[in-house]
């Protein structure tokens, strides 16, 4: 999992404007491996379709995964017959790494991929992408297993999908539906920030960006799709299951540990702008109080534990001082990470310090609570002093909140400076309205150009670092229905 520092916080969710020319809105990647059967029909098809249901401008990008056959030969004749369609050459392998080279490189607003079997009907493309272009969501997925689409796959897959769904849930408390469907968009800003984050570079590369854009607070549409089974797929079932399982692991343990920097992408107040010109405005205060009084609760039960254990070896000042100070340390750390969101281990042992002092404080009152105890009764029952403490400690309980959200944890603005996202991307990009890096040759004959690693810095498109205002493409006219013959489920 990576650690380093993302390229800023999340941007505010904007509808994209319908002005503008040169650039197209969508960009959609197939990444491909051994497929010069299926390429160019699906490619085609998929053309076809946008052109006559697709109000906005767009490009399909092949992206080939060091494919061994005929497919970068099919791929760089469809560049050259299509002017909506380009290629991608990579020398590596990897669902993920494709599909990382392209998105980093691309200009479009919106970013989608599909699997190149289609299994997925084409209708549900529009509906996918419409949400990100109106700045309503961040994310679009499609599912398999909302309630609504229509599947048709065998037991097998079925099973398989529906088990790491749930363990998707169960482990890293994901609330998607579906992470696997070969169906998914997102913003080219959002992805910007995310991209960075995400270490997998194979079939759980959109598994991991799903889950940490959701810990990240972006908001994630979801399609019902109707869906075939292809029965042809070169897919490994128990060799891409084992991967998924892995890295459900390791993202789970950077989660845990804390460290992914997901605070830090905190989005402005409100989704609309106005929203981000109001001051004073309390963030988060509900669910810290909620967080806040569990913890309390719990720390109390702790404490009174402690300190019925403590209080037969010595005196009640003792036993009082001994329980609060371990309890104080562990609800300390328990409101760090529960309540107030701070992970990692930067700045713990100031908190820590900060803790004690707070602890000091719950200390004199209910020490001076046992002691105005002892000065009205000679020798107070067990019972009398667990009352009083229980009442000093809800006190204390009071002024340590205030005392943690306003002096402890107070709310600060991101320590990591942010990055205008009109500026080029520091990932290097590979441009996609460049020639076919490989050309158009016959199928008989082996290409003549040499590949294009997807390491190698490349030049990039004069536009990619104009604002999106300015890189909108011509609106087309939008059927009403889509009619194709083939694209009927």
């Amino acid at each position: 999992m990576r650690t380093d520092s993302s390229p800023g916080s999340l941007p505010a969710r904007e509808h994209l404007p319908a002005a503008g020319a040169g650039t197209p809105v969508l960009d959609v990647v197939i990444p491909v491996y051994n497929e010069e059967k299926d390429l160019r029909p699906c490619v085609l098809r998929l053309h076809d379709h946008l052109t006559r249901t697709f109000p906005y401008g767009f490009r399909v990008t092949v992206a080939d995964n060091a494919s061994t056959d005929a497919t970068p030969h099919v791929a760089a004749r469809l560049a050259a017959e299509l002017a909506e369609v380009t290629s991608v050459r990579l020398e590596q392998k990897g669902r993920g790494r494709a599909l990382r080279t392209v998105w980093s490189a691309s200009d479009a607003p919106v970013l989608a991929y599909m699997d190149v079997d289609l299994s997925t009907d084409l209708n549900a493309l529009l509906p996918l992408v419409a949400p990100l272009i109106s700045g309503h969501s961040d994310l679009a997925i499609g599912s398999r297993l909302a309630r609504s689409s229509r599947v048709v796959r065998g037991a097998k897959r079925e099973f398989i999908s529906r088990s790491y769904n749930l363990i998707l849930r169960g482990s890293l408390q994901a609330r998607f539906s579906d992470a696997q469907c070969g169906f998914k968009a997102i913003r080219r800003d959002v992805a910007q920030v995310l991209l960075p984050l995400v270490e997998d570079t194979g079939w759980f590369f959109d598994t991991e960006m799903l889950v940490l854009a959701e810990r990240a607070g972006c908001r994630i549409h979801e399609v019902p799709v109707d869906w075939v089974d292809d029965p042809d797929s070169t897919v490994h079932i128990v060799r891409t299951a084992t991967e998924d399982l892995k890295g459900v692991w390791r993202v789970g343990k950077a989660l845990a540990t804390g460290s992914l920097p997901l605070d830090r992408l905190a989005r402005p107040f409100g989704d609309d702008p106005r929203d981000r010109e109001l001051t004073d405005v309390p963030q988060g205060l509900a669910r810290q109080l909620v967080g806040f009084c569990v913890v309390g609760v719990l720390s109390t039960l702790f404490y009174l534990l402690l300190y019925s254990g403590f209080r037969p070896f010595c005196g009640s000042q003792t036993a009082n001082a001994l329980a609060l100070l371990v309890s104080a340390v562990a609800n300390t750390a328990a409101n760090r990470r529960l309540t107030f969101g701070v992970r990692g281990r930067a700045g713990a042992a100031r908190h820590q310090a900060q803790g004690l002092v707070v602890f000091g404080i719950g200390l004199v009152l209910t020490a001076g609570s046992l002691a105005a105890l002892n000065a009205a009764t000679a020798d107070p029952d067990h019972s009398t002093e667990l009352a009083v403490l229980i009442t000093a400690n809800l006190a204390a309980t009071v002024l340590r909140f205030l005392l943690f959200r306003a002096w402890v944890f107070p709310d600060a603005p991101p320590t990591v400076p942010a990055v205008s996202l009109d500026a080029p991307p520091t990932v290097p990009a590979v441009s996609l309205d460049a020639p076919p890096t490989v050309p158009a040759v016959s199928l008989d004959a082996p290409p003549t150009a040499p590949a294009v690693s997807p390491d190698a810095p490349a030049a990039r498109h004069p536009d990619a670092g104009r604002p999106w205002g300015e890189a909108t493409a011509r609106r087309r006219p939008a059927h009403p229905a889509d009619t194709h013959p083939r694209d009927r489920r």
